[in-house]
Parts: structure tokens; C-alpha cells; sequence
């Protein structure tokens, strides 16, 4: 299945900013360090963040004098990510000028790895595009290892997309539970260095990561991610 905005659009809008309540979210400073000296990023750099939600690193990054533009589908989720500078767009089209940022990143299966399966490649190719030579991407995603290993009661995984379907439950800004289809596609070393050189990104590090422990170890099956950084 194909995903599109709307999916997105009604989880943001019944998380708000309830979303960063959820112990995921929590390891935010500790990954913006380890990025920081992984993407080469000092005061004054431009970064923009795919996929940003309600903002998180975008604004732990502009805390540190980096200058972030956040872009994301989901409306409620800009809203609730409060001042600073946002665009709305989809992350299969980007609309940046080419060349025009020090770094891009696409963290906690933002824009990059939650299609369903479908034009996660275009999604890695278009942030290499907006990156000047000599820049770096920043990619998180989901281990199929760690998906098959730990494979959750009524998740289902397709093995012919690499995708790992579940019905999850989330909790709104006063308690009120919902559900919601989540299609979270997943990701091998290899496919990771396949799409980096198809992107024209040399890899620099893939590591095995878990939220808020962002550590330059190799990848391994007990770990919920893969952390990919590649240079233009």
C-alpha cells in the first residue's frame, strides 16, 4: 500500500504535541550532539530537517546556532512544533533549491521510510540533491533484523516490500486513545549502501542505533536502527 499524506495528517492532528510525550523522544540532545560532529555542522550552517514533526531536532539544532529549516506534510504537527522556520511539503518533492544546505536530515523514520515501501530511494536522492558538495545526509531507519527478531503480536511484515505493517495506539494531548495503521518500511546494511551510492552519497558511517543513543558502533541485529551518513 501506497502511503500518502493523510495517514500522516490524521495521527499528527490527534497526537499534537502529545507526540513528545512518548519515551522515543526523549533522547533528542544526545543525537543532536552525536549529528553535530557527524554531519561536520558548526554555528552558522543550514540544515534541513525531512520529515521534522513537531520540530524536535530542528530546534535542539537552532539552539546550537545552526540554521534549520524544518519540512513536513502534516499541518498540526508544524503547528505544534511553535516559531521557527517551517515549510509544508512532501518529502518526494522537495522544494529546495539545489545545492543550497550544509546538511539534510530525515530522523525517527520521518520523510524517509515510512512510503510504505514506496520511493524511499527518491526521498534519499532528492535531500543529496539539496546538500552542497562536500555536504552531508543524515538518515535513520528501521532494521529489518530488529523488525523479524522482535516482531510485535498482530504486526505483520511483507517480505517482498521489506515492510512491517501494525495497528498502533496513540494517546492524544488529554488522554484519549486512538489507533492508526502505521506501514514502517524497513531497511539491511546492504540495501542502505546500495541507496547511497544510487544517490550519489559515499557512506561515511552506518551504525546501529537506538533512540537517544546515537553511537558509532557497527551494525549488529539488536538494535532498533540503522544511522546512515553519507557525503555529496
Amino acid at each position: 500500500m501506497e502511503i500518502t499524506g493523510r495517514e500522516f495528517e490524521a495521527l499528527a492532528a490527534h497526537a499534537g504535541s502529545a507526540y513528545l510525550r512518548y519515551s522515543f523522544t526523549k533522547g533528542t540532545a544526545q543525537e543532536v550532539r552525536f549529528l553535530t560532529d557527524a554531519l561536520h555542522l558548526r554555528r552558522g550552517s543550514r540544515v534541513l530537517d525531512v520529515g521534522c514533526g513537531p520540530g524536535r531536532h530542528s530546534r535542539a539544532l537552532a539552539d546550537a546556532g545552526i540554521e534549520v529549516v524544518g519540512l513536513d506534510i502534516s499541518l498540526p504537527f508544524l503547528k505544534a512544533a511553535g516559531p521557527g522556520r517551517w515549510v509544508r511539503a512532501d518529502a518526494r518533492a522537495l522544494p529546495v533549491a539545489p545545492r543550497s544546505f550544509d546538511a539534510a536530515l530525515s530522523l525517527c523514520q520521518g520523510g524517509f521510510g515510512l512510503l510504505g515501501g514506496y520511493d524511499d530511494p527518491g526521498v534519499l536522492g532528492g535531500m543529496a540533491d539539496v546538500v552542497k558538495v562536500d555536504g552531508r545526509v543524515a538518515v535513520s531507519a528501521f532494521s529489518s533484523y530488529f523488525a523479524l527478531r522482535h516482531l510485535e503480536p498482530g504486526d505483520t511484515f511483507d517480505a517482498a516490500a521489506g515492510v512491517n505493517h501494525e495497528r498502533a495506539t496513540v494517546r492524544d494531548e488529554s488522554g484519549r486513545d486512538a489507533e492508526f495503521d502505521l506501514w514502517t518500511t524497513c531497511f539491511t546494511p546492504r540495501e542502505l549502501r546500495l541507496m547511497a551510492a544510487a544517490a550519489g552519497l559515499g557512506v561515511e558511517g552506518l551504525w546501529s542505533v537506538n533512540p537517544g543513543d546515537y553511537v558509532a558502533r557497527p551494525p549488529d541485529l539488536d538494535h532498533a536502527e540503522f544511522l546512515l551518513v553519507g557525503r555529496v
